[in-house]
């Protein structure tokens, strides 16, 4: 993938070097109470982040604006990889939305360690990339490409940018109202209900990711030749049914929040192929 000098959001916020918490005693309990009350700060969410073995910055104090060298060489090269494709995302998703007479809100991207406190709760590095809606940002640990690439069979950086633009895909879903419009209606269905409306909502993402994949190698050529075939098998490697086989031997359709690997791998592509906004409406066609 062709990333090397092209322009790097401004949009991430890095909490790699955000502590891990302590192990308190009692009487160190009982002064971090004492010291969260004098600072005006929740208790409760304090003794959380101990109990919990830490999670990095609590969500009001944030993390540093861009990212900031780690010493890691490796560590730093994926982060600096991960701000130009949040860029490039940025750049697709405003000319898209501009075309239609709409205004893009960009999101930020938290990087962390181990664990991390979002509007959407606590979260560990096991949770995987996720977008957390309500405050609109996305939440990455970057040692999961090296589980896409060992555990999950899909290296490459192309693999890594279509996670990325995965997520961001659920981003546009909440600046389009469509994600609202999600909850709302699963609040009224039963579990499978709402498993199978939920399927629809991740492969709408997908799709979105393989429109900004579109529109990223019709404007700067960024994909080199195996690029798209690295995304395809990223979006396959994380369907439910193959996920599920790995896990525990067997699969159960009715459980599926996120679809088939087919079901993944062919969203994206539609989404590569067309680049066309209208065509993703997943909620709509019979069979997704």
């Amino acid at each position: 993938m062709r990333w090397i000098g092209l322009r790097r959001s401004g949009n991430i916020e890095d909490r790699r070097r955000g502590g891990r918490g302590l192990a308190l005693g009692g009487g160190g309990m009982l002064i971090l109470i004492l010291l969260a009350v004098l600072f005006g700060r929740d208790p409760a969410a304090l003794m959380q982040l101990v109990s919990d073995g830490g999670a990095g910055p609590l969500p009001d104090e944030g993390g540093v604006a861009g990212v900031v060298a780690t010493g890691d060489p490796e560590d730093d090269r994926l982060a600096e990889f991960v701000a130009v494709v949040l860029g490039d995302t940025e750049t697709v998703w405003h000319d898209l939305f501009a075309q239609q007479g709409r205004s893009y809100r960009e999101p930020k991207l938290v990087l962390f360690r181990d664990r991390v406190r979002s509007a959407c709760g606590l979260a560990g590095s096991a949770t995987g990339p996720f977008y957390c809606p309500g405050d609109e940002k996305v939440y990455l640990d970057l040692s999961f490409f090296a589980d896409l690439g060992a555990r999950f069979g899909a290296p490459g950086d192309f693999a890594q940018a279509y996670v990325i633009a995965h997520e961001i895909g659920h981003h546009v879903q909440k600046v389009l109202g469509i994600s609202d419009r999600f909850d709302a209606q699963r609040r009224r269905l039963s579990e499978k209900e709402a498993n199978a409306l939920l399927v629809r909502l991740e492969l709408q993402a997908d799709f979105f990711a393989g429109v900004w994949a579109h529109h990223a190698q019709r404007a700067r050529d960024l994909l080199e030749p195996g690029d798209f075939e690295e995304g395809l098998r990223a979006a396959a490697a994380v369907g439910d049914d193959r996920l599920q086989k790995q896990a525990q031997g067997y699969v159960v359709p009715d459980s599926f929040t996120h679809g088939t690997s087919e079901q993944r791998a062919r969203w994206f592509r539609h989404g590569y192929e067309t680049g066309d906004i209208s065509q993703g409406n997943t909620f709509e066609v019979a069979t997704p």
